[in-house]
């Protein structure tokens, strides 16, 4: 009996498919789609069978917000090292974000710091916490500016092709979540054209964006963080002793002030629409050998301390007299394993 009510629940999932599929989510940029995809939507919540479809199909707010803040929590635990204040921020912050059903604003992190401290990382990790295909669900959303906004020429096309692309999405999804890379190559003034999306708004025409997740990536304002750790250091304290009010007001300044960034002069920092510019902390030699033992592990492999602690070696460190600081972070751990375990 079991068996077949299982063979009938799944047949009566496949017929329903094609009824229930939803538009897909609206790539950079097409606003006809987000209408379409608003539309289907709409459609998809008239069905009397909305589990049914969810266990066939990802659906929008899959995750309970208690689970996905769970799983946050493990993941970075698990898997990001030498990151005790982005830890800590991010998931109070998203925690805080998720089980707060009256949100008043969307929820919008910044993160900043040298390339391969793990702000990708943690965006991804964020993703995949919201839901189980992670940054390949249709509910995440990337930008990157250099690939999405080459020409300065174009802003102006760029910030009305954002506006209904953000638009489209969270119409299809409220809890939908954008990650914007390459923050510090954006051109400046375009990242200003979703700042009503960030405010306080109830609805702007017709539409919420209360739930949403802004997360943005830029290498701005890592001079400054780098400071801040050196003199710790240099004062004999441990980096985790160096708290948020340490560098917070400091790094937004510097980031607003920082003319090759797509913050500068905004609007977002300037009106305090981003919640937390978190700052991502220069990795230390112990760090690299723990990134490099990760991968080795993930990859199957025995770890062999000798080749573990060789390609710790072989990276770069500053300043070059103390050399405290990998200046790739683990960025490039991965394609020294592959010269040693070929």
């Amino acid at each position: 009996m079991k068996l077949w009510r299982g063979a009938l629940r799944a047949a009566l999932g496949l017929a329903l498919l094609p009824l229930l599929r939803p538009a897909n989510a609206v790539e950079p940029i097409s606003l006809g789609l987000a209408i379409a995809g608003a539309a289907a939507s709409a459609l998809t919540g008239i069905i009397s069978y909305p589990r049914l479809y969810c266990y066939f199909r990802e659906c929008c707010l899959q995750r309970h917000d208690q689970r996905a803040a769970a799983a946050l929590q493990e993941n970075l635990d698990k898997k990001l090292f030498g990151q005790h204040l982005v830890n800590k921020v991010v998931v109070k912050a998203v925690k805080g974000f998720l089980n707060n059903t009256n949100a008043k604003k969307p929820l919008a992190l910044s993160l900043h710091g040298w390339t391969g401290t793990g702000k990708n990382f943690v965006s991804k990790i964020v993703a995949e916490s919201l839901y189980k295909r992670g940054l390949q669900s249709k509910y995440v959303h990337q930008f990157v500016a250099t690939l999405h906004f080459p020409h300065a020429h174009s802003i102006s096309l760029y910030k009305d092709q954002l506006q209904s692309w953000i638009r489209g999405n969270v119409s299809i999804c409220p809890r939908s979540l954008f990650i914007f890379d390459e923050m510090d190559k954006m051109h400046a003034g375009l990242i200003d054209s979703i700042k009503p999306f960030l405010d306080y708004y109830e609805l702007l025409d017709g539409v919420s964006y209360r739930q949403a997740i802004f997360i943005f990536l830029s290498n701005a304002g890592a001079e400054k963080i780098t400071e801040v750790a050196l003199d710790f250091w240099r004062n004999g304290k441990t980096r985790e002793e160096i708290l948020l009010t340490d560098m917070q007001n400091a790094l937004s300044v510097s980031v607003f002030n920082n003319k090759n960034s797509g913050f500068w002069h905004s609007t977002l920092i300037d009106k305090n629409l981003i919640d937390y510019f978190v700052p991502f902390l220069p990795l230390e030699y112990k760090h690299v050998k723990m990134c490099v033992r990760v991968e080795i592990e993930s990859r199957g492999y025995a770890v062999d301390e000798d080749i573990l602690t060789r390609i710790a070696d072989e990276m770069t460190y500053f300043p070059r007299e103390e050399r405290i600081y990998s200046d790739k972070g683990c960025k490039t751990v991965d394609a020294k394993l592959d010269y040693y375990y070929d």
